[in-house]
């Protein structure tokens, strides 16, 4: 029996884990290549068309041989503010290979990728699936050390984190940097409670009581969370599906990397909670490709819950509901972190948006009801449900009731996470986090939006300031219009190319930023930042593309003085320079082997 079979019998000949099969591959062979993906998709019975589709969608799929050692260096601008650009230096001068490339004996391929949830402990990367943090020049020449002599990944990892992440199952070098242990989410709490108190409810009462508390998606969107259980209860269906959205893909965002290793049980409850309002059998954690670590410890932590009585048959106690929950890993898109991109990527298909409507409550996983919470969001209902809508709408404001999580991370000293009471002002979380000379706030990651010091008296709540948990600090010495610059990159390639204002719009956009900071914009070029900004957030088809101008327009609003300071002024401040004849036709004469001409030929 070849490999491709036995992988394909792991998994059940499931077409819905074909993100798994895949994963398997790369890590057996070292990419997804050819005869691979032919055998797939004749035991799926898919066009080996729709298989090479799936592969190329994905970061963590190669065509072609990764090396044995796979190293993805974070891309993101906390990593180059923190020595980003020497790590890669380094690991180039040992490897003996460029990035983008594998060494000629197969053993080291260096890639980049964007954020993976380490933002608190940057440079970092994943190495065969195993996260290193803080990496110095002297700790690649120690890791690639240990590649030439054969170890595994897991076995170069140095001092283990804190906490979970000292865990057999984890045995990972990351931090958790729990900087304010709020109430809810990190309190005390008896495992099982909340889901005990809801089972001795009827549904209806449990989800009237998610809507007493006012619970907001803690995603960023900030959708009721108990309005959504009500609809996706209501809808007919052969079944209903609980999703928990673990992608935490949003640069700057890991604080659901902390929940996942400190309170999975909670996690869990909250999710069978949600199960048993919305009338489902089944939950699914959609997990990060980059918390793959995790997934051995997670699955311990179900069967833990299994044995208690809490998952399975007749849980918590309650006769006829049957609840379990299955983890399913992604494998690299950000555009996974929206709902119905999720759920295809979920059912192992490309994770591309769906239209809407239906909405998955409607229309969901497996063409069924389903409801599509975040982690943070999923903890706070079995708290809720523990404690009271009443004990919940005691903090925060009236409009954002509870706590929120809050991932720090930047030129301040203490970055971390922070579980703070809903309308708390950005100033008094610099305070918290040791940055009083900070310049600039990238509040919501770079879907947000940035703020200056005479905006730091705003509320982090729903009402003023909303964030899925992204809060990344800028000092005076950073030149944020580069950070900018950093952001569209991100939204350039992350986008899923369906839609043109977003596939073709970006581009545009960072060109025309790349013009102003080249210092050959003008006023001219400022308004149709502006104006094209607003064509792809009007006219996107989905989330990604509706903020992706973000980065340009809040900036242009907060700072206009920074872009301002790079046009170009006198005589042909007006002129139009959007084509540079002369670099042109050197790049064309350097691509045919002709002669350059000079500077005086292009006048004649």
């Amino acid at each position: 029996m070849t490999n491709i079979e036995t992988i394909i019998q792991r998994h059940a000949g499931d077409p819905t884990r074909l993100l798994d099969m895949l994963r398997d591959v790369q890590a057996a062979r070292g990419c997804v290549d050819r005869v691979s993906r032919a055998a797939l998709a004749k035991a799926l019975r898919m066009s080996e068309a729709d298989v090479e589709g799936i592969v190329s969608f994905y970061h963590f799929f190669s065509r072609t041989p990764a090396g044995r050692y796979a190293v993805y260096l974070n891309t993101n601008v906390i990593a180059w503010m923190n020595g980003r650009a020497a790590v890669a230096r380094a690991f180039e001068r040992e490897a003996g290979v460029r990035f983008g490339r594998t060494a000629p004996d197969g053993l080291i391929g260096l890639f980049q990728t964007s954020c993976i949830g380490m933002n608190d402990q940057e440079p970092s990367a994943v190495i065969n699936g195993v996260v290193f943090t803080r990496l110095t020049e002297a700790k690649v020449k120690d890791i690639v050390a240990g590649m030439r002599a054969g170890r595994p990944a897991a076995e170069l990892v140095g001092e283990l984190g804190d906490g979970a992440n000292q865990h057999a199952l984890v045995r990972a070098m990351v931090a958790n940097n729990i900087r304010a242990a709020g109430p809810v989410v990190f309190g005390p709490h008896e495992p099982g409670r909340g889901l005990r108190k809801a089972v001795g409810l009827t549904p209806e009462a449990v989800i009237a009581e998610v809507k007493a508390s006012n619970l907001l998606g803690r995603g960023g969107a900030g959708f009721p969370t108990g309005l959504k259980w009500d609809f996706c209860r209501r809808e007919k269906g052969d079944r209903h599906y609980v999703v928990c959205n673990a992608d935490e893909g949003e640069p700057g965002t890991f604080k659901d990397r902390v929940i996942l290793t400190e309170r999975p049980g909670l996690l869990f409850e909250g999710m069978a909670v949600a199960g048993y309002a919305v009338g489902a059998a089944e939950g699914i954690l959609y997990l990060r490709a980059e918390y793959a670590y995790l997934k051995p410890y997670l699955e311990s932590v179900l069967d833990g819950l299994r044995r208690e009585g809490l998952l399975g048959k007749g849980a918590a106690g309650k006769a006829g509901f049957d609840f379990d929950i299955v983890i399913k890993l992604g494998a690299g898109a950000y555009i996974c972190g929206e709902e119905s991109a999720l759920i295809e990527s979920a059912e192992g298909k490309r994770g591309e948006p769906r239209d809407r409507p239906p909405f998955p409550v409607q229309v969901g996983y497996l063409n069924e009801p389903t409801i599509v919470n975040n982690v943070e969001t999923l903890c706070c209902a079995a708290r809720i449900m523990a404690e009271g809508a009443a004990w919940f709408k005691s903090m925060g404001t009236a409009k954002s009731a509870g706590t929120k999580l809050l991932s720090v991370s930047g030129d301040c000293e203490r970055p971390g996470v922070y579980e703070v009471a809903f309308g708390l002002t950005v100033r008094q979380l610099l305070d918290m986090a040791g940055a009083p000379g900070a310049a600039a706030v990238q509040v919501g990651g770079p879907s947000g939006s940035c703020i200056g010091p005479d905006g730091f008296k705003r509320a982090i709540c729903f009402g003023d300031l909303p964030t899925g948990g992204s809060i990344m600090i800028f000092g005076p010495e950073r030149d944020l219009l580069e950070v900018v610059r950093g952001f569209m990159e991100f939204f350039v390639e992350e986008s899923c190319g369906w839609c043109v204002p977003c596939r073709a719009g970006n581009v545009l956009l960072l060109r025309k930023l790349e013009k102003v900071l080249d210092g050959k914009g003008n006023a001219r070029d400022l308004e149709e930042l502006v104006a094209w900004g607003a064509v792809v957030k009007t006219t996107s088809r989905c989330g990604l593309g509706q903020t992706s101008a973000n980065p340009i327009l809040t900036t242009l609003a907060n700072f206009r003085g920074l872009y301002e300071a790079r046009l170009r002024s006198g005589a042909d401040a007006d002129a139009v320079l959007d084509f540079d004849l002369a670099a042109a036709m050197e790049a064309s004469c350097r691509a045919a082997g002709r002669p350059i001409p000079s500077p005086e030929a292009h006048h004649g």
